[in-house]
């Protein structure tokens, strides 16, 4: 089982960086998977992880109170507001399929917006 948490680690942690790149994949949700999985796996690497100068603050915040920094839950609810807009005009998609999609997106901007702001 080591071995393929550390595998899905370093998955995690590709995709997290390719998310840092690319405005439409996110980068955090990928790290934080990574840290767990990390966790079970390589204790070097998790400690890696969560010292990193610009990712480690974020993740820490995360594994010790849940939360999400104000800007984070400002981008993320903007994006997904930016891609149903994408989705909404660029397919002209029918009435239950714009509902069902607004459900899905809607359920976890609830989720972001709801989590405490980290402590200084």
């Amino acid at each position: 089982m080591r071995a393929i948490y550390l595998s899905l680690g370093w998955l995690f942690v590709t995709i997290g960086v390719i998310g840092a790149f690319l405005p439409v994949l996110p980068t955090t949700p990928f790290l934080i998977l990574a840290v767990a999985c990390f966790a079970r796996s390589s204790p070097r690497l998790e400690v890696w992880l969560l010292d990193h100068p610009k990712f480690g603050k974020p993740l820490r915040d995360w594994r010790e109170q849940g939360a999400i920094p104000r800007k984070a839950k400002i981008a993320a609810v903007t994006m997904m507001a930016a891609s149903y807009a994408f989705f909404w005009f660029g397919t002209s998609p029918p009435f239950w399929r714009a509902v069902l999609v607004a459900a899905v997106m809607i359920a976890p901007a609830i989720f972001v917006v709801t989590r405490p702001e980290p402590s200084t």
